[in-house]
Parts: C-alpha cells; sequence; structure tokens
C-alpha cells in the first residue's frame, strides 16, 4: 500500500469481504497485516482457517539478461496453526518443508506462472503461511486464488483472476467443496482444480477407479466454482479500489530475444531444410537443430543483416519459433509426428522383471528410450513412515520415490538432494496405485518402490507407474488390478479450432503443446490425473476425446505389460520378510512357549524370529526372510500338531516289545504302538520277523486315546 507511515497506519481501515460459494462462506481481508508487500490478502472461513498470502515484486536491481522468470513460491505450514508443538526433542522450529507443502508450493506456481508475460524478469515471490487450521482440511487451493488477489492488488503484469478449488465426489455422487480429510478418504475421487472465468488451466486428481464421464462431470463442476471465485476477486479488487485508490500496475521488464528477422529466418528455413529434424534420436535431433542455428546465422552474417556483436541468443529463438511453426502445422493438417508415428501411437515398449535378484521386486519398463527401473521393498509394519507436521501424525504404509539422476538425460551436473520435480513425479506415481493397494488386514507389510529413470526421452513419471506396477506384482503384492499411465499432449490452432491430441508425447514434443495431460488407470477406470492447459476457453468435448485417446493408449500399455508380468507372482522372494499369524488353543498356548519359555526361546534364536502370543492365542511370527520364518512356523506345526485316526506317516522303530508289539516314534517326539496283530495281514508270532530297531516303517493311526496318551498304528505293507 502507497502512502503509509507510522503517524498513519493507525488510521487504515482493514477491508473484509465474504463470498458464499458452494454453501461455504470465504472471507477475503487487507489492510490489516502485511502492509510493507506489494499485496497482502488473509483468506479464512467459519471454521477457523486462515491463510496469509503476500505477494513481493521487484522492479530494480533486476537480472536483467536472466533467461527464465524468477518466480518462487512458498507454501508454509505453522506448528501453531493447529496448536502443535512439533519438531523433535532438541528442535521445535519449523524446518524445511514437509513434502505436502512442497507439492502444494508446486501445486500453486502452475497456474499462476503462465499467467505473466512471455520474457518477464521481475523477481517475484509469493509466500501462503498457513496461520490457523481445524487439523481436519488442508487450505492448498486456497494458495492459488488468494496468490492470485494479491497479484492483482499489487498491479503485477499478472492476466488474473485465476482461482482454485478442491472437490470430492463422493459414493453417492453428490460434490462437496472444500472437504475434510475424512471425506477425502471416503470419496471415489478428489480434484484439485484451477482456472480462469473462461478456462481450466491445472488438475490434479485422485481417484477410486471412475470412469470418463465421472471425471469430466467433476471438472465441469470445479470451473462453476472457479467462476464464482473468479468474480468474487474482481468484486473484491473493484471494492479495494473504492476504499484505497485505483491500483498502480507494474510494468514489466521483459528479456525476450529479438525476432526482428523472422521473416528471413522463416524464408531460408524451409520446410525442406527441416527434414533433417525428423526421424531423429533425442541426442541427433539436439545436433542437427544446433546445425540449423549455426547455418542460421552464418546466413544472416552474409546477408548483412546481423553481426558478430549481436546477441546470439536471437538467433536460437528464430530458429526455435520457426521449428515449432512447423512441427505445429504438420501436425495439425497431416498428422506428422517429429518420429513418424501416427497421432494415437505408442512408441514401442519392452520390458523385463526379476532383474535384481537379492531385491523383493523389481522391473524394466521401457517405452522407446524412456526406462525406468522401479524396485520394491517390503517391510515390517514398524517401517511405516511417520508423517509429522503441521497435522496430526499420521502414518504411510506405501511411498514411492523417483529419482531423476543426470546421467538419464545425458547431462553432467551436480547431484545436491531431491528437488520439487522428483518429490512431485513420485506423489503423482504413489497417487495412481493407492487405491489398488491391499489392505493392510490382506497384506500386512510396508511397501516402498524406488523409480530409477535411467534414461528419459519423455514421460518418465508415467514409465514410473507402470514399472511400479510390474515391480509390485513381481514382489507377490496382491494389488487389486494393474495400473498402466501415459503422457498426452494437444496442439490447437484458436484460429480455426482444429486441434490435434498425441498419444505418448516425446521430449523432442514437450514444447510443441497447447494441453499436457498425464493419466493412469486400471481396465476398471482412472485412478489418478495431472493436467495443465495453456489455452483459453477450451471446450470440454476436446477434454472429452482426450481422455478417450488417453484410455485406448493406456489399455495397449497394460497390455505390454502383462506380458512381462501377467499376475501377481504367487510367493514373496525369499530375501523378503516373512509376516505371519496364526492362532493357537490357549491350552497349547504353554506347548509352544515351553517351560519357563525354553522352547519359544530357543525357536526364536535358532531362526532369528519373533514371536508374539497374545493371551487369546492369537500368534504372530516376524523372520526377516521367508526361509528362517517358513522353519519357525513348522517347529510350531510340529508342536501343536494333533494326531487323528486315518493320518498316514513314516517313522522309526525305537523299540521292540517281545509278543505285544513295536513302539514307533513319528514326527519329532510323537509315539505310538503297532500292536502285533496290525504289522501284516498275515498272522505273525515274533515281531522282529517283520520289524527290528531302527527300521524305518509306514503306518496308519488307528486309534487316538489324548487323555490316557495312546496312539494306536497299523503298519502299510507295500
Amino acid at each position: 500500500m502507497q502512502g503509509l507511515s507510522d503517524s498513519n497506519v493507525v488510521d487504515l481501515l482493514p477491508l473484509k469481504k465474504t463470498y458464499e460459494i458452494s454453501g461455504k462462506k470465504l472471507s477475503f481481508e487487507t489492510g490489516k497485516i502485511g502492509l510493507f508487500a506489494n499485496g497482502a490478502v488473509t483468506m479464512s472461513d467459519e471454521l477457523g482457517n486462515v491463510l496469509f498470502t503476500t505477494v513481493g515484486i521487484k522492479e530494480t536491481g533486476l537480472n536483467e539478461q536472466a533467461s527464465f522468470f524468477p518466480l518462487v513460491v512458498d507454501y508454509v505450514e505453522k506448528y501453531y496453526a493447529t496448536g502443535k508443538i512439533g519438531g523433535n526433542r532438541f528442535m521445535k522450529r519449523e524446518a524445511r518443508p514437509s513434502d505436502a507443502a512442497t507439492l502444494t508450493s508446486r501445486m500453486i506456481d502452475r497456474p499462476i506462472r503462465p499467467m505473466f508475460p512471455k520474457g518477464i524478469v521481475n523477481d517475484t515471490q509469493i509466500i501462503c503461511s498457513v496461520f490457523s487450521n481445524d487439523n481436519n482440511s488442508e487450505q492448498g487451493s486456497w494458495g492459488i486464488t488468494s496468490a492470485s488477489l494479491g497479484l492483482l492488488m499489487a498491479g503485477a503484469p499478472f492476466e488474473g483472476p485465476v482461482a482454485g478449488v478442491k472437490i470430492v465426489l463422493n459414493e453417492d455422487d453428490s460434490y462437496t467443496f472444500d472437504p475434510s480429510f475424512e471425506q477425502e478418504v471416503n470419496a471415489k475421487l478428489h480434484l484439485v482444480v484451477a482456472g480462469t472465468l473462461d478456462a481450466i488451466t491445472m488438475v490434479e486428481a485422485g481417484a477410486n477407479e471412475v470412469t470418463n464421464k465421472e471425471m469430466l462431470a467433476a471438472l465441469s463442476h470445479a470451473h462453476s466454482l472457479i467462476q464464482d471465485l473468479c468474480n468474487a476477486q474482481l468484486d473484491f479488487i473493484a471494492a479495494y479500489e473504492s476504499q484505497f485508490g485505483k491500483i498502480k500496475k507494474i510494468e514489466p521488464t521483459l528479456n525476450n530475444p529479438d525476432v526482428s528477422l523472422y521473416e528471413k529466418v522463416q524464408e531460408f528455413l524451409t520446410e525442406k531444410k527441416l527434414e533433417v529434424l525428423y526421424n531423429k534420436g533425442k541426442k541427433d535431433f539436439q545436433k542437427e537443430l544446433d546445425a540449423l542455428d549455426e547455418e542460421t546465422k552464418n546466413y544472416l552474417l552474409e546477408t548483412g543483416d546481423y553481426t558478430q556483436d549481436d546477441d546470439t541468443s536471437g538467433v536460437g529463438a528464430m530458429v526455435y519459433k520457426r521449428v515449432k511453426e512447423i512441427m505445429r502445422k504438420n501436425i495439425l493438417e497431416n498428422e506428422r509426428r517429429l518420429d513418424g508415428r501416427a497421432p494415437n501411437a505408442v512408441r514401442t515398449i519392452v520390458g523385463e522383471v526379476g532383474l535384481l535378484p537379492r531385491t523383493h521386486g523389481s522391473a524394466l519398463f521401457q517405452r522407446g528410450m524412456t526406462q525406468v527401473l522401479n524396485v520394491c521393498t517390503l517391510g515390517w509394519p514398524e517401517d511405516n513412515m511417520l508423517v509429522d507436521g503441521m497435522y496430526n501424525e499420521t502414518t504411510k504404509r506405501y511411498i514411492h520415490h523417483y529419482n531423476f539422476p543426470p546421467y538419464s538425460v545425458g547431462e553432467v551436473r551436480m547431484m545436491r538432494g531431491v528437488g520439487r520435480r522428483e518429490v512431485g513425479h513420485g506423489r503423482l506415481a504413489e497417487r495412481a496405485l493407492e487405491p489398488v493397494m491391499p489392505s493392510e488386514a490382506e497384506f500386512p507389510y510396508m511397501i516402498r518402490t524406488v523409480s530409477e529413470v535411467t534414461t528419459c526421452n519423455g514421460s518418465s513419471s508415467m514409465a514410473s507407474v507402470c514399472g511400479s506396477t510390474m515391480s509390485l506384482m513381481n514382489a507377490g503384492v496382491p494389488i487389486k488390478r494393474p495400473v498402466s499411465a501415459v503422457a498426452m499432449g494437444m496442439i490447437y490452432d484458436e484460429d480455426s479450432g482444429n486441434y490435434t491430441i498425441l498419444s505418448d508425447i516425446q521430449a523432442q514434443e514437450d514444447f510443441l503443446w497447447d494441453m499436457d495431460f498425464k493419466v493412469a488407470r486400471t481396465a476398471k477406470g482412472i485412478t489418478a490425473m495431472q493436467m495443465d492447459v495453456k489455452i483459453k476457453g477450451l471446450k470440454m468435448e476436446v477434454f472429452e476425446k482426450a481422455f478417450t485417446q488417453g484410455e485406448q493408449a493406456s489399455m495397449h500399455i497394460l497390455w505390454e505389460m502383462l506380458k512381462v508380468q501377467a499376475e501377481v507372482a504367487p510367493e514373496l522372494s525369499p530375501y523378503a520378510p516373512l509376516i505371519m499369524s496364526m492362532q493357537v488353543a490357549e491350552d497349547q498356548i504353554r506347548t509352544v512357549i515351553g517351560k519357563g519359555g525354553e522352547t519359544i526361546q530357543k525357536i526364536q534364536a535358532d531362526h532369528d524370529v519373533v514371536i508374539s502370543i497374545a493371551e487369546d492365542g492369537l500368534t504372530t511370527i516376524t523372520a526377516k526372510t521367508q526361509e528362517s520364518g517358513k522353519a519357525a512356523i513348522a517347529i510350531i506345526n510340529e508342536l501343536l500338531w494333533v494326531p487323528e485316526v486315518w493320518f498316514t506317516g513314516s517313522g522309526k522303530v525305537v523299540k521292540i516289545i517281545e509278543w505285544v508289539g513295536a513302539i514307533v516314534e513319528f514326527r519329532g517326539k510323537q509315539s505310538g504302538m503297532i500292536h502285533i496283530s496290525k504289522l501284516s495281514k498275515e498272522r505273525v508270532t515274533n515281531v522282529e520277523d517283520i520289524v527290528k530297531a531302527d527300521d524305518m516303517v509306514d503306518f496308519e493311526i488307528i486309534q487316538v486315546d489324548l487323555a490316557k496318551g495312546r496312539i494306536g498304528l497299523k503298519r502299510i505293507e507295500k
């Protein structure tokens, strides 16, 4: 705010207005806190949730040669917002942002960044701070709306308003706006959608296998709420200017390359000359592009329109623009892609499972050049990840991590930990597989999958979903259904309205699209989606066609995956831990424990297992490997074995009783007698004519008297 000082600030009257959106009252307020910020707005509701957002924009001291827009977005969780003193014993201050906060920062950035003019270099900072929270919902989508309103108040060169909404589709097909955590868990679909008055520009979705129709209807409903929030912002800005005066617009500083010679570049770079870019691999494509840059520069030098002192980045930008122009034309008019594929074609898919012998599950998924190695690891329930942040502590039993090393794209650079991209791609793949994970009762293991991107030529996040599915199945995790995923793109001509949807976009095509969406699904329905749109006023029928083509591509990929890993492995890896529960009759608990715990302690020591027996006899056995666990279970089963009539087996003769019969020991310490009359079908007068001490005999149990501890056997003659 302009004109404020220590002497007059106390007279400043804040502006607050409340709007009803889908039955919920949301308030915007400014002029109370954050007075030095270019724009500051507090967004709140009736439940005690308060998000304070500030916008800062530099107009001086800029790096005018910056090649990117220096926008920084931070979503900051505060422990005090939920009445919590967090941290550990030694550190109570909020430290590095949680993964959830990092993902939210990224989510706010995506729909805001494209609304600034191309080439802007004004340093811009958006900070969304959670000041108060009911501990039952989160305000990430509020960050999109409040950031937009703050930018409008700041007079930023921003094509807003933009708004974000979170909705869920309930089991009864109704929608809930700004749902609670419990409502999200129980929903069929949860969506965060951002957009303007006339278009959807971003989508983040997690779903329990919903149909295309359900997803499209939810997007349409979300956009109606976005329009309400955009209109609320415009109303608030009008009230702001009425109370505080007209907003002064900031003139952006731009660093756009000089393209004044573009017509000459168009003449030089004919369609025929650009043919060298087609049907080339990623590295060869870049080499040819670099060569075209040099040829174009030399051509302009020869014509005298360009000198060595001129900025060479302008030539590269004009070549880039011309290549994009021709590629888009070929796709729209001829359906011709860079690698020769049809628009709906997917690159060749190959795969391999079990290639890492000592891991619990592994799979290599390769689509064209893009290659992801996924490894599945199973752990104890005690390994469940503790999620600590602003909210109450929770645990996660399935996590997915995504690694994108420099060699995957042929680069050499420092590795400085996990960035926002890795966190975002990892969470997207995790969200895609969560709906098909077995319950803890069905499969009591903690599950971690890690995607190592070993080669990337586009859509490595979707390859991670496919690789994770194959790895989980290879590890023996009983997922409900396999999940496949694909990245889709779209080229759209705003003048004619013509468009072409591209399946499985590769890296060289990544800069062409007007809409990009990634969708994961089973044969039953969608489990996750992420979408970004550059076009204003895109009709829902375009979304519908994109979903249909995406489904066809996903099902093709799924078919290829199942050729490699057709079903869930029937057994876990021998190196995987064993977790098993069994019921021991209460009157047999002593048998397993033994005198003074002697028996159970010996089993645990001999086989490196942990055995827990509850008072009701529910026994849990955990072991580091399947082999040691199964050995311990076999011993317990032997201890608990109860002899029954008709049981057959073999045993060792340990004693001969003359004229009476033979004592046979079997199954460890069990023993029974074969009476002389049961040694043979023929009459026997001397026991040792048939069996002798230390002989092995086959027998059948014919009588059991547990009260007297007697077991009667009959010899089975061969």
